[in-house]
């Protein structure tokens, strides 16, 4: 390994091998992970299966979207499930004083 006098360096100099060094370290794991996963999916093989069927990453459970909880008077096309910021008829109808009551699906 390489001595170094680190007193005989500048700043920028210092600077800059830290930098290095930090990007040493960063693909040295990223190579590491890559070698651990080629074993890992050369095994997997061997025995007859994918990596991906083994860890389960080829399903991914999606989200359900909000049923709707609000409808625009005057335009049942327009909803609302009630999350996220509310939509600029909803706050228009507030404003003109109706209720959220008044606008909530029955």
């Amino acid at each position: 390994m390489a001595d170094f006098d680190l007193d005989a360096l500048s700043l920028g100099e210092l600077k800059k091998m830290q930098k290095d060094v930090a990007k040493a370290i960063s693909t040295y794991e990223d190579r590491q992970k890559a070698e651990a996963r080629a074993k890992v999916e050369a095994l997997a093989r061997e025995l007859g299966y994918s990596f991906a069927e083994l860890v389960g990453t080829d399903t991914k459970s999606a989200r359900a979207p909000a049923a709707a909880k609000y409808r625009h008077p005057e335009n049942p096309a327009l909803t609302w499930s009630g999350r996220g910021r509310k939509p600029q008829w909803f706050v228009e109808a507030l404003e003109a004083g109706k209720t959220a009551s008044d606008l909530a699906i029955s």
